[in-house]
């Protein structure tokens, strides 16, 4: 129960840096993509160093895995035919909409209600993938 309340208190802190960040505006998005507002090209440069960073701490340290005797691993994920097309799709529905999954998340909960069809495309799109998904493996 102690670790589903740190990680709720975790998601939360994300959901307050976000909207801070100004990434649950969709103007300041759109302005982002036209290039009239860079502003959160630095958020999303500082996440990524932060991560980075982080990463490099865990594989230095042989962080454990929370609660288990198990070394965090980081291994290669092969690249997939799929993957630029699907990048393709995830940023014009980022631009078309205002909001990708994590931003969408934190705008519902400041209580911007218009995202809700926003999120009901990406649960019907991630439904989709895993029905396609499991019936090419099926296939195969």
């Amino acid at each position: 129960m102690g670790q589903k309340l740190l990680f709720l208190a975790l998601g939360a802190l994300f959901g307050f840096l976000l909207s801070r960040a100004g990434a649950t505006e969709p103007e300041l998005i759109a302005r982002l993509f036209l290039f009239e507002n860079l502003h959160l090209l630095w958020v999303i440069a500082s996440a990524i160093a932060v991560g980075a960073l982080g990463v490099a701490l865990m594989r230095k340290t042989n962080l454990r895995v929370m609660g288990k005797n198990e070394v965090i691993r980081f291994e290669n994920k092969p690249y997939l035919r799929t993957l630029v097309p699907g990048s393709l799709v995830f940023g014009i529905g980022w631009g078309l909409t205002g909001g990708c999954p994590g931003t969408v998340m934190a705008m519902l909960g400041e209580g911007k209600l218009y995202v809700l069809p926003i999120i009901a495309g990406l649960l019907a799109g991630t439904w989709l993938f895993g029905l396609w998904r499991s019936r090419s493996h099926q296939a195969s």
